[in-house]
C-alpha cells in the first residue's frame, strides 16, 4: 500500500513533466523547421512550403502575406521591389503563439556557369603561421623550448620588435638579427592583436632559435563551382585550412593554376580517398587570383574562361527551392567533365555550418568504381537538379565514402 500511495503522490509530477517535455520537443521541431533566413528573387511570389502550420505576415505590417500552410499547401511570398531590400515575416502557431521571425533578402536572379574542373590551389599567409613548438639543442647542449606555454598552433606572428613581417624568411632574419636577446613577438590570436616576449636559444652554429614551427604558405588541389559573366569565381565550397592546426588560413594573397590529376586514391569506410594533381606554378598555367578565403569557399577573379569549359549559364536555385531526390554534382576526374547522379537525402535550413546544409549520397555507378563516392579534391564540384545549380560538394563522411555534404550556392553567390 505504501508502494501504491507513493506511485499516486509523484504520478500527477510525472504525467507533467512528460507534457512538459513533449512540448518543448515540438516546440524545437517546429522551430527548427522554419528557416532564419531565406532569399528571394526581386518581383518573383515564391511558393515557400515550411512543412508546419504557421501564418506567416511582415513583421512590419498587420495583414499576413501568405495563406496557412498546413492547411492549404505552400505559401506565396510576393518578394519587395528592389533588389539588395531585406525584411522580417513573423511566423505564427495556429495564427495565435509567436514562433520565430524569419530574415527575408531580395537578389538579382542569378546565373553562372558551372564548371566542375580541377584548380591548383596556392595561398600565402598574412603573417606567419605558428603550426607548434618543441625543443631545440643550444651551445651548451642542453634541450631548450623557448616558446613553450607563450605560444600555440594558429597563432600568428605579425611583427617582431615592433616590425611587421610577412614571411618566414623575414621571422629567421629578425630573430638571428636579436644576437640572443629577447624580442617581443606581435602575435594575431583568435582575431585579437598581443604582444609576447621570448628569448632565443644560442645554438651551436651561432644561429637563434625560439623554438617555432612555423609556416607561410599553403597548396592543393580542389574543384572550381562557377564563374560569373565578370569572371569572378567561387570554389572549394570550405576555406582552405592549415592541415596540423585546423584553422582557417588568413589570406594575404592567392592564385589558382591548371592541374591535371594524376591519380585516385579510392575512399573506404574511416579512410576518405583523394585525388593527386600535378600543379605547375608556372606563369603560363595561371587561371586567376584569390581575393577571399572564407568558411564557404575560395572566391577570386579569372584571366579567360578556361578553355575546357561550355559557354552555358545556368539560374543559381534557392536552398527553399531544392527538392530531396535525384541531383548532379559535375566533376572531372580524367580531364573529362562528366555528370555523376546523387540523391539529396535532407537540406538542413539550420546546420550552424554554413557548408553544411545539403545532405546527400552518390548513387552513379561510375563515380562509386572509380572513387568509392566522394573525395577530397571534389570539393567545390557543383550540384545541379532540374537544370539549375543549387550548391557545391564541401564535405565527405569518414565512415561512409558514399555520403556527403553540400554548401547553398545561395551562400557562395553572398561574395
Amino acid at each position: 500500500m505504501k508502494i501504491y500511495h507513493k506511485f499516486q503522490k509523484y504520478r500527477k509530477e510525472f504525467f507533467l513533466a512528460a507534457f512538459l517535455s513533449l512540448i518543448c520537443f515540438a516546440a524545437d521541431l517546429l522551430y527548427d523547421s522554419i528557416p532564419d533566413e531565406i532569399y528571394l528573387v526581386e518581383g518573383e511570389a515564391q511558393a515557400i512550403d515550411f512543412s508546419v502550420p504557421v501564418t506567416v505576415q511582415k513583421q512590419e505590417e498587420s495583414v499576413p502575406v501568405l495563406k496557412n500552410m498546413a492547411a492549404d499547401g505552400p505559401t506565396w511570398i510576393q518578394a519587395a521591389e528592389n533588389a539588395g531590400e531585406s525584411y522580417r515575416l513573423s511566423c505564427k502557431f495556429i495564427n495565435l503563439i509567436p514562433v520565430k521571425e524569419v530574415l527575408v533578402h531580395v537578389v538579382d536572379k542569378s546565373y553562372v556557369m558551372p564548371s566542375g574542373m580541377p584548380i591548383g590551389i596556392y595561398t600565402k599567409t598574412k603573417g606567419v603561421l605558428i603550426i607548434g613548438t618543441g625543443k631545440v639543442t643550444a651551445a651548451d647542449g642542453l634541450n631548450y623550448e623557448p616558446a613553450d606555454q607563450i605560444v600555440k598552433g594558429g597563432d600568428y606572428i605579425t611583427s617582431v620588435n615592433g616590425r611587421e613581417i610577412s614571411g618566414k624568411e623575414e621571422l629567421v632574419s629578425c630573430i638571428n638579427a636579436s644576437r640572443g636577446q629577447a624580442v617581443v613577438l606581435g602575435i594575431l590570436r583568435e582575431g585579437k592583436q598581443i604582444e609576447v616576449k621570448i628569448e632565443p636559444a644560442v645554438l651551436e652554429d651561432g644561429s637563434y632559435k625560439l623554438g617555432i614551427w612555423v609556416r607561410d604558405d599553403m597548396a592543393g588541389v580542389g574543384t572550381l563551382t562557377y564563374i560569373k559573366s565578370d569572371l569572378n569565381f567561387g570554389a572549394l565550397g570550405h576555406p582552405v585550412s592549415d592541415a596540423d592546426t585546423g584553422s582557417m588560413i588568413r589570406l594575404s594573397e592567392g592564385n589558382v593554376y591548371q592541374t591535371d590529376i594524376v591519380g585516385i586514391v579510392k575512399g573506404k569506410d574511416g579512410a576518405p580517398g583523394e585525388l593527386t594533381g600535378v600543379i605547375s606554378y608556372k606563369q603560363e598555367n595561371r587561371l586567376g587570383t584569390i581575393t577571399q578565403n572564407t568558411k564557404t569557399g575560395i572566391y577570386g577573379k579569372l584571366d579567360a574562361v578556361p578553355e575546357e569549359m561550355e559557354d552555358a549559364y545556368v539560374e543559381a536555385c534557392m536552398k527553399q527551392d531544392i527538392k530531396r531526390g535525384e541531383a548532379y554534382i559535375l566533376s572531372s576526374l580524367d580531364g573529362v567533365l562528366r555528370q555523376f547522379r546523387i540523391e539529396i537525402d535532407d537540406v538542413d535550413f539550420h546546420n550552424k555550418e554554413e557548408n553544411k546544409g545539403i545532405l546527400f549520397h552518390v548513387t552513379d555507378e561510375l563515380l562509386l568504381s572509380e572513387t568509392g563516392g566522394i573525395v577530397q579534391g571534389m570539393s567545390g564540384s557543383p550540384i545541379l537538379q532540374d537544370g539549375k545549380i543549387i550548391g557545391a560538394v564541401t564535405h565527405v563522411f569518414v565512415s561512409d565514402a558514399t555520403k556527403g555534404y553540400g554548401v547553398f550556392i545561395e551562400k557562395m553567390l553572398e561574395h
